[in-house]
């Protein structure tokens, strides 16, 4: 993950929970109180964000405070494990638990429902991907989250990669004509995907020379029929109707990547919390 770009956001979001101060802290201690506190996971699952704790602090302003980790991102979890420990000023400590703990919750959530869905497939011949149905903002924390969890990203953004969907093929008038404009333009770097519907556009993907074809809402039996049609130099991918209680359907099915949108899209955080252990007035 890219920590100068998420203590960036992190900074929006203590600007948006924080704004000129916190009220409650400044009131009750000013400065001059330090103390230590723990942050606990209250629920089995896999952890992720734990680097969130130093970089809000530093985002705060105060690289005073001391951390020590007892868990790595990726690691499993359990009811009462001590996740960090930390001490500084609590006038620090405070005002940022709540920052630090949503997005230690919800990347721990993302996290632990992708190693799920991976499980639950159990094939490793098949990767699971993330899409990009993340919450504005949250993207890097989100899709960072799921290789944690033993999944894999899709492309980041619009910019990194070219995906064709039914409307850019409406548009440009079929799929060999879109591919061929693209290709008229774009550089050798980035790869083509294609989304088909029908074996008909399947084969046109492959005749334009589509880097990637996705089945788009294909049954496990018609991807394998599909697959077939498909040269074994292109990449194939399966989205749509994917859920934890159908992925298993998938296992053996052929593609090389099933991409579920739910891994970011709606996901239950993880039960994490911080309690103070001590407070020291120096």
């Amino acid at each position: 993950m890219n920590r100068l770009e998420a203590k960036k956001r992190i900074e929006q979001f203590l600007l948006e929970d924080v704004g000129s101060g916190d009220l409650s802290t400044d009131l009750v201690f000013g400065k001059e109180l330090f103390g230590s506190g723990i942050f606990i996971a209250k629920e089995e699952g896999i952890l992720c964000g734990i680097d969130m704790i130093d970089l809000t602090y530093e985002a705060y302003g105060d690289d005073t405070v001391k951390t020590e980790l007892f868990k790595r991102d990726g690691d499993p979890v359990k009811p009462g494990d001590v996740l960090a420990k930390v001490y500084g000023r609590v006038s620090t400590l405070l005002p940022c638990e709540r920052v630090i703990l949503n997005l230690m919750q919800l990347m721990s959530g993302v996290a632990t429902l992708t190693a799920k869905y991976v499980a639950t497939l159990d094939d490793d011949s098949i990767r699971v991907c993330d899409t990009r149905k993340t919450y504005p903002g949250l993207r890097l924390f989100e899709k960072y989250a799921v290789t944690c969890g033993g999944g894999y990203n899709h492309r980041y953004a619009l910019y990194d990669g070219v995906m064709l969907k039914d409307n850019h093929i409406a548009f440009a008038g079929g799929i060999e004509k879109a591919v061929a404009l693209v290709k008229s333009r774009l550089g050798h770097m980035v790869k083509i995907e294609v989304e088909t519907e029908t074996e008909q556009q399947v084969k046109d993907a492959v005749k334009a020379g589509a880097d990637v074809i996705m089945f788009d809402n294909r049954s496990p039996q018609e991807i394998k029929k599909l697959k077939e049609l498909v040269p074994s130099h292109i990449i194939t991918e399966a989205s749509g109707g994917i859920r934890l209680d159908t992925i298993a359907g998938f296992k053996g099915c052929g593609v090389d990547y099933l991409s579920v949108g739910v891994l970011t899209n709606g996901v239950r955080p993880l039960d994490i919390s911080f309690n103070s252990t001590e407070a020291i007035k120096v």
